[in-house]
């Protein structure tokens, strides 16, 4: 099957020839979703060389697994390819020993966030600093809640932690960010 380049905006029929191993596709989408990715792995893997490899291994294993993506229309690439990226990053953090700092199971901890008016004066670039900056487990615990919309016990389960830790996790991941942007504000 040759690739038409006339459809190479449709995501179906992308999905389609990549399942054939179309390289014009499987470049198509890498480069429509590399930057996105790119983003999110750093996010999680603040090390600029571990997120590259990171990156190229989800890149891998999203086009390996391929034949059993479903395409569910607009979107359902991307968040397939989030998944996998996500998960690439957790099986990388898992192999540096990521550690959770401080994990109170029996504190109760109010929910605070960081003000948005605090984070519409910082650029982008500031806050993905900071995030890099935080401890593994309070990054990892603050990206999935955050970024990825899962709740404490999915963090859990997904982590092999106790509710409790991905709270405090959270909590704290919180308030270090933002006291650093305070900083940043302050000395910026």
């Amino acid at each position: 099957m040759r690739v038409d380049l006339s459809n190479i905006t449709d995501e179906a029929y992308l999905v389609k020839c990549c399942k054939n191993n179309e390289p014009a596709a499987q470049h198509f989408l890498y480069n429509k979703y590399v930057e996105d990715m790119m983003i999110l792995c750093l996010r999680y893997v603040p090390d600029a060389e571990d997120a590259k490899e990171v990156l190229m291994d989800g890149f891998l294993s999203f086009f390996k697994n391929m034949e059993q993506f479903s395409y569910q229309g607009a979107g359902s690439v991307k968040a397939w390819l989030k998944k996998i990226m996500v998960n690439c990053c957790l099986m990388n953090l898992r192999k540096r020993k990521m550690t959770f700092a401080g994990s109170g199971d029996l504190v109760q901890y109010e929910d605070t966030a960081t003000g948005e008016d605090v984070l519409d004066n910082l650029a982008a670039k500031d806050i993905m600093k900071q995030l890099q900056q935080l401890p593994d487990g309070y990054r990892m615990v603050f990206n999935l809640y955050a970024f990825e919309g899962l709740n404490h016990r999915e963090i859990a389960e997904l982590l092999q932690i106790t509710e409790g830790t991905s709270k405090s996790q959270l909590h704290r991941a919180r308030a270090m960010l933002k006291e650093r942007i305070g900083e940043t504000r302050v000395n910026g």
